[in-house]
């Protein structure tokens, strides 16, 4: 992995990780004024989901081309191919569980 490409996914990370915290504090002071409104968990609710579809397509342009790649030199490795590049949607599954437990 390049080194720029290492250093963009960090700050990336931090920024998303720093939305998040501000997001939770937000919703926070929010239910401690007494507020009624459900806008607080539906913004919850998407950030965790929009959160964890944009990690999951981040890794698996990744994970997709060197699958592809390892598929040019042995194509007798079609599953394990598929399931290495399959198994970042778990994680949108996953970002997905709030919308159900709201």
């Amino acid at each position: 992995m390049n080194t720029n490409t290492l250093k963009m996914s960090l700050r990336t990370l931090i920024a998303m990780l720093a939305l998040t915290l501000v997001a939770q504090g937000v919703a926070a002071a929010e239910e401690t004024t007494g507020a009624t409104s459900g806008m607080t968990g539906d913004v919850g609710v998407g950030l965790s989901l929009g959160l964890a579809a944009i990690g999951a397509g981040i890794s698996q342009a990744a994970i997709g081309s060197a699958a592809v790649g390892m598929l040019a030199e042995d194509s007798s490795k079609f599953g394990t191919a598929i399931i290495f590049t399959a198994l970042p949607e778990s994680i949108v599954i996953l970002g997905a569980l709030p919308l159900f437990m709201q």
